[in-house]
This record gives structure tokens, sequence and C-alpha cells, in this order.
């Protein structure tokens, strides 16, 4: 039984608590309101209201073919790594479209295990036996990004000196694909010991992992056949271009080209990018447009065109994302909620 005085101090803690939440309401709204402040939303309503609409289409043009650059370089890796499957060019081409609409809407990177998926479907109607060579084929992409993205650091890097604390954030994210590969490379004599356990569910693990690697680096086998790896590594790369060209046209779009020039698009491609291997929000907003405002503070931008830059920036790569993976996803003839499903559980999915 509750004592009489204490039943008034407890009637109180519901009001008190509702309080609490209130105040604390109150003071993030009030940073939240500091915060924009701070980012002249004004002037970026101005500047995306007069910005060109030529250029940003151009910048949509360019990332386009940007996009099919890269579908050229896959298919060639994919010949380089399965010479006896037919490769149909449209597959890869839909394939990759796909990719690029995941990973650009939904966070969680599931962009490339959703192209994986949709491929090794297609080639051999099932997804269970080309998934790790396919994956591999992704992870050989991977590495040709990796170059891609030293020489826009390279020129970054001669443009604007990075303060050391980016400079180390950079060579961490740029370390990343490196130490995957490696364990890629070096994989199955690592496992060896596992595959010589005394305890049989552990031996078992191990050859299962170690045939999934075997396969996964069937994958890279395109840098060893010059015939297919310099033609991947060359459309790769003029697809980086073509980006980093679009890049550029947003700035003419907004009339900063006196401010930021082509090495400054080239630092602004290599901050978003960086800033997308872990993806917080769906398609990174937020993320995006503070990678562009750090950018473009560099180079003496003010807050609010660079802002609006972000926001065109990103626009012109979803836009171009939902333009080509729309008609690529009603192709192939599955749902969003299918390539979901079956990027968060690729041992059983079937397309």
């Amino acid at each position: 039984m509750v004592a009489p005085e204490n039943a008034p101090r407890r009637s109180h803690r519901p009001a008190l608590r509702r309080l609490g939440i209130a105040l604390v309401a109150i003071v993030l709204a009030g940073l939240v309101i500091f915060a924009l402040s701070r980012l002249e939303l004004g002037r970026a309503g101005h500047a995306l209201l007069t910005a060109s609409p030529g250029w940003i289409a151009l910048a949509l043009l360019l990332m386009s073919l940007a996009m099919l650059m890269r579908a050229v370089s896959w298919h060639q890796t994919l010949r380089a790594a399965l010479p006896d499957t037919a490769m149909p060019w449209g597959s890869v081409v839909r394939a990759l479209m796909i990719g690029v609409m995941a990973s650009a809407l939904v966070p969680g990177r599931i962009g490339e295990p959703s192209r994986v998926l949709v491929l090794a479907r297609r080639l051999d109607g099932r997804t269970s036996r080309l998934v790790p060579i396919v994956a591999g084929t992704v992870f050989s992409q991977t590495l040709i990004n990796l170059l891609a993205l030293l020489i826009l650091l390279a020129v970054s890097v001669t443009s604007v000196p990075l303060p050391s604390g980016h400079v180390a954030a950079v060579a961490t994210a740029l370390a990343l694909p490196l130490v995957a590969c490696a364990l890629v490379l070096a994989g199955p004599r690592l496992l060896t010991l596992g595959q010589r356990s005394r305890w049989r569910r552990v031996s078992r693990a191990a050859h299962a992992i170690a045939r999934l690697l075997h396969l996964a680096r069937q994958g890279l086998v395109v840098f060893a056949r010059p015939r297919y790896g310099s033609t991947a590594i060359a459309f790769q790369l003029l697809a980086w271009a073509l980006q980093w060209l679009a890049c550029y046209m947003v700035i003419l779009a907004l009339g900063l080209q006196s401010q930021a020039g082509p090495a400054a698009a080239a630092a602004i491609l290599l901050a978003v990018n960086l800033s997308a291997v872990l993806p917080a929000t769906p398609s990174n907003v937020g993320v995006f447009q503070a990678a562009c405002l750090v950018v473009l503070a560099a180079y003496g931008v003010g807050a609010g065109q660079a802002l609006a830059y972000g926001i065109i920036l990103q626009a012109v790569e979803v836009v171009t994302a939902l333009i080509l993976g729309v008609p690529a996803l009603f192709k192939e003839g599955v749902s969003w909620q299918d390539i979901r499903h079956s990027a968060a559980h690729p041992e059983g999915a079937d397309v």
C-alpha cells in the first residue's frame, strides 16, 4: 500500500519526465536552427533557383555514360573469369544498373550483392554456383576503383593540401580494399590449418570457406589476361573521368568556376566516394552534402553555394540511377523487395 505522503511525489514524476523531454526537444530544435542558420539557406535556395539547367543536363548525360563505361569494364572482367560461359551484354548492363540504383537509394551498400545475384541468376538459372566467381569480378572492379581514387587524391593534394587528420582518414579508407585483397589471395593458405583440425565442424567450415575464396580469386584473373585486363581498366578509369567531368559541370551550373576548377571537382568526387564507404542514411543524404561543404570551403566557396552544389550533384546521381535502374528492374522481372531480400540473405536467394 502506498503511503499517503508519497502519493503526491509519485504523481509528479510523469509530469517531470514530460517536462524534461520538452526541454531536450527545445534545446535540440535550437541547435538545429542554429546549424541551419550557419548554412546560409537563403543563398542555397537562390543558387538552386539560378543554376543553369543546360550544365545540369550535361552532367546527367556524362553520369549516364559513366555507368555504361563501368558496364563495359565489368563485361570484360566477367569474360576473363568465365570464358566458357555466354556473357550477354544486356544482362550485364541491367545487373549493374540495378546495383547502382540499390546503392544510390538504400543504406548498407546492397548494390554490389544485388548485381552479383541478379547476374548469377541470369547466367546460371540459380545463384549458388556462380555467386563467388561473379563476386570476385566485382572485387576486381573495386581494385581498379582504388587506383582511380589514388589518382583523384594526387590531383586533390596538389591543388589544396589536406589537413593531417584528413590525410590519415583517406589513407585508412583506401587501405580497406587492399586488406580485403590480401585476405582473398592468402586466405586458402591461412585456412590450411583449419582444414587439418581435429574437430570435424571446424574442418568442414575451413574447406567450405577455402572453396569460396578459390572461386572468388577466379574473378581476379582479369589482371593476368592483358587482352581483357587492359580494356577493363581503361573503361573503368574512363568512367571515373566522366564522373569527374560531371562534377565539374555542376560547378559550371552554379557559376563557381572562378573559385573551384577541375581540381576541386576531383576533390569532391574523392570526398563523396570516401564518405559512402560506410553509408549511414538512405542515399547518404546529409553526409554527401557535408563532404561537398568541407571540400568547397577549402576553395573559398560559401556554405550556401556549397550546400546547393551538394544537393544538385546528389540529385544528378540519384536521377541517373533511377533512369537507368528502373527499366532494368522491370526487364529482369524482379521487384524491389526481391532485391532487398536477396542482398540480406544471399545464401538462399533465388531472385
